[in-house]
């Protein structure tokens, strides 16, 4: 009697990832960590904005790490045409957690941003949650963003009439991004399956005609959603 060969299960693809970074020593370091967790296969390697955006055209990764300032063509403006394009997700890194290149990354579309003196397990947890569709920043810091916003002058003055072309379900999907809630934990809140939060998330972002789960994070506390 022949025996059956165990099925091999089907391994799941690895997230691919471009590294936007112009210092030399900063972007090996990044490469090496992320090399080195299983699930991750870095594509490539830009040393300035320009590189990056062309860089995205051609190898299509899944997440683009972009330092938010490099010569030639900067990281918002990078990110700006990577979004736009749609080529990728883009997690942004940068030296400080409030300042202009944030909110610019993030007006430009990016899906979140990170320190760069962020440890190598929230570098590589990072880049999963962005994979995965979901943005990162932390609700705290989505209030201090609108308060930023609002005192230097960025913020725009969101009409709440807007909001008429969501379904009440899309709604409340808003104000749970505006509670800086992942879609599993969204999920659990209103007793759906992740699936469907991911359709309505992709949804309410097209009505909205917003670029980012972040954006509507930012907008969802603006209108008190």
């Amino acid at each position: 009697m022949t025996q059956r060969q165990p099925t091999p299960e089907t391994t799941p693809a690895p997230i691919r990832v471009l590294v936007a970074e112009d210092q030399a020593a900063v972007r090996s370091g990044l490469v090496l960590i992320l090399r080195s967790a299983p699930g991750i296969e870095v594509v490539g390697e830009a040393i300035d904005g320009e590189q990056a955006v062309a860089l995205a055209r051609a190898l299509r990764p899944d997440v683009v790490l972009m330092d938010v300032q490099m010569p030639r063509l900067d990281g918002v403006s990078a990110t700006r045409q990577v979004v736009a394009e749609g080529l990728a997700d883009v997690l942004v890194l940068t030296t400080f957690d409030l300042d202009e290149y944030v909110f610019g990354a993030l007006r430009a579309g990016a899906a979140g941003f990170l320190l760069k003196d962020s440890d190598a397990a929230r570098l590589v947890e990072a880049v999963r949650t962005v994979a995965r569709g979901e943005g990162l920043i932390a609700p705290a810091v989505t209030r201090r963003l609108i308060e930023e916003f609002a005192r230097s002058g960025a913020a725009t003055t969101a009409d709440p009439s807007v909001l008429a072309v969501l379904t009440p379900r899309e709604r409340e999907v808003l104000g749970c991004l505006g509670q800086g809630m992942s879609n599993a934990e969204i999920a659990t809140q209103l007793t759906m399956a992740e699936a469907t939060v991911k359709t309505h998330v992709s949804r309410l972002l097209g009505k909205l005609e917003l670029r980012s789960r972040v954006q509507a994070a930012v907008l969802a506390q603006e209108l008190g959603v």
